[in-house]
């Protein structure tokens, strides 16, 4: 019961599910992820915490940049089947067309750009 509360809490907030639907898109870290919805970093952060508490995110490491990708194998069963459902429904309007757009222009951001 617990892992559906957790679950259907993830989802009831617009920034979380726009942030699905660009991960469902291809894996982002949180710079990525903030130029695509056009977010600050903190906010960015706390909803991939929620969304990755929730079992439905995927975390791993690639240099100086955590990847977070739609999690295949989750515990929570409830979040698996809802990932797969988003997937496959067509959900499309100004906002997360503009979303994908940016999505498009998105790169990783690392130190050395940072010192420019």
């Amino acid at each position: 019961m617990q892992d559906l509360i957790k679950t259907m809490k993830a989802l009831s907030d617009e920034t979380r599910l726009r942030i699905i639907r660009v991960l469902l898109e291809r894996e982002c870290c949180v710079c990525e992820i903030m130029q695509a919805l056009d977010i600050s970093q903190s906010r960015a952060s706390r909803n991939l915490r929620i969304l990755k508490e929730a079992g439905f995110l995927h975390a791993q490491r690639d240099g100086v940049w955590i990847v977070y990708s739609i999690g295949q194998q989750s515990t929570n069963q409830f979040a698996s089947s809802l990932a797969k459902l988003i997937k496959e429904a067509i959900i499309s309007n100004d906002l997360l067309e503009q979303d994908m757009d940016r999505l498009n222009n998105a790169a990783r951001v690392g130190p050395k750009a940072l010192q420019r």
